[in-house]
């Protein structure tokens, strides 16, 4: 992802006066996303959950209802019109991931049903070489996607989970991550971006040392790629995994990129129709490429409109969409630390779009549930990042994570609602 975004980067963006993102045509973006005309509580809704899902645009929602009004039919082994032509929408949204990740090649692209399915087929192919004493390394921020799979497989193998503290300000400590890297460490497993805090990590460079060390690396993509521009032949990572619906697409539908010499010796982890060459009662031998980790019928239909989701993003340009959210993030930094009683939980110096924050005397369920009343979409929790609250000493937080469609309105009426439950509790 890019280095911090500058003002005047910010400051050149194409915004209407309540600071939305605006399309080629100058109208909001926001336009483009039916859900967010809908009143809630009968206020204007001010969506700030896109950590946990992002809302859907009219052309994504309109591929899903074309593909099953005029293309509906099974992929791959259909002689008839309507299999080959499902096979080639198939096909180029597969070419759609391939061209958001910068892969060389759309056969490095596994579809699967998102982040967790692709780490845990990671985990249940690549995994099945450990053996005892090898070590997985992954940080102290982690989704617990990219946390429990291991400890499976490590119960599975005798292999050890071990992992890289961070600091107080939610940066992950570089010198403990180099400190835990050795000759064992077979897999480096990190956010590109936390989920809980937003920090950015310098992926590159862990890549790098995870390398140097003889380790593959696995970058869980999920809070990265519908925030600013990735490019895995850059990064040099060997797993990239990302899920549809955080960028704007269907839910239950995903990708995993692998490196190709790496793709190339994955057995399969899941057997059934089209992953096969050839089936005897004496053995069977596997299909090529993504294929072989496809096994049956996939989500056709999810797949397609992931490809127009991608495409809308791409239209809109990743770079306008980064500096868009910085520029939210920056405002609602400034604006939630004047709060008296406000805390924010993770202050790193890179940062993606979201803000994690406590307000003292009241827990962040509470503070959810009033933000609720007052037409604001946050989520309160642990975030599926239950060691990293540990690590702060609190139970979890409130968090209000952004995207682009958001605009300055619902910073302030973020804003307006904490102050009303500080009001309401008399804090």
């Amino acid at each position: 992802m890019n280095a911090p975004l500058t003002s005047s980067e910010t400051a050149g963006l194409a915004r209407d006066a309540a600071g939305a993102l605006l399309a080629a045509d100058g109208r909001p973006v926001a336009d483009d996303f039916p859900i967010l005309a809908r009143p809630v509580r009968k206020r204007r809704l001010a969506y700030l959950d896109n950590g946990a899902t992002t809302q859907k645009p009219r052309v994504v929602i309109q591929a899903l209802d074309r593909f099953y009004e005029q293309s509906n039919a099974n992929i791959h082994r259909g002689v008839h019109w309507l299999s080959q032509h499902a096979t080639d929408l198939y096909e180029e949204a597969r070419e759609s991931v391939r061209g958001l990740l910068n892969a060389p090649d759309s056969q490095h692209v596994i579809f699967t049903r998102g982040t967790t399915e692709s780490i845990n087929l990671v985990a249940q192919t690549w995994g099945q070489g450990l053996r005892a004493g090898d070590e997985i390394l992954v940080t102290g921020m982690e989704h617990h996607s990219n946390i429990v799979p291991w400890q499976l497989l490590c119960a599975r193998t005798g292999a050890v989970l071990r992992h890289a503290r961070i600091t107080d300000t939610g940066e992950l400590d570089l010198a403990d991550f180099k400190a835990q890297l050795n000759a064992r460490t077979r897999l480096v497993g990190v956010a590109h971006v936390s989920n809980a805090l937003g920090t950015v990590n310098p992926v590159a460079e862990l890549v790098r040392l995870a390398h140097e060390a003889g380790a593959l690396a696995l970058v869980d993509g999920a809070q990265a790629v519908a925030h600013a521009p990735v490019d895995v032949q850059a990064l040099d990572c060997d797993f990239y995994a990302f899920s549809g619906h955080k960028i704007y697409g269907p839910t239950g539908i995903g990708a995993l990129y692998v490196r190709g010499a790496i793709l190339k010796d994955l057995p399969p982890w899941q057997g059934g129709g089209d992953m096969i060459r050839t089936v005897s009662f004496d053995g069977s031998t596997w299909a090529e490429g993504p294929q072989r980790f496809e096994a049956g019928t996939p989500n056709i239909a999810g797949s397609v409109a992931l490809g127009a989701a991608i495409d809308y993003v791409r239209g809109i340009g990743l770079d306008r969409i980064a500096a868009h959210e910085a520029a939210l993030l920056a405002q609602a930094t400034e604006v939630m630390q004047a709060i008296p009683g406000v805390r924010l939980i993770g202050t790193a110096a890179h940062k993606a779009g979201i803000l994690s924050f406590l307000v003292d005397g009241i827990h962040p369920h509470d503070l959810g549930t009033i933000l609720d009343t007052e037409g604001v979409a946050i989520r309160a929790g642990h975030h599926c990042a239950m060691p990293l609250m540990s690590h702060f000493g609190i139970p979890g937080t409130a968090r209000a994570s952004f995207a682009l469609y958001n605009d300055l309105r619902d910073v302030d009426a973020l804003a307006a609602g904490v102050r009303k439950a500080q009001k309401l509790f008399g804090v």
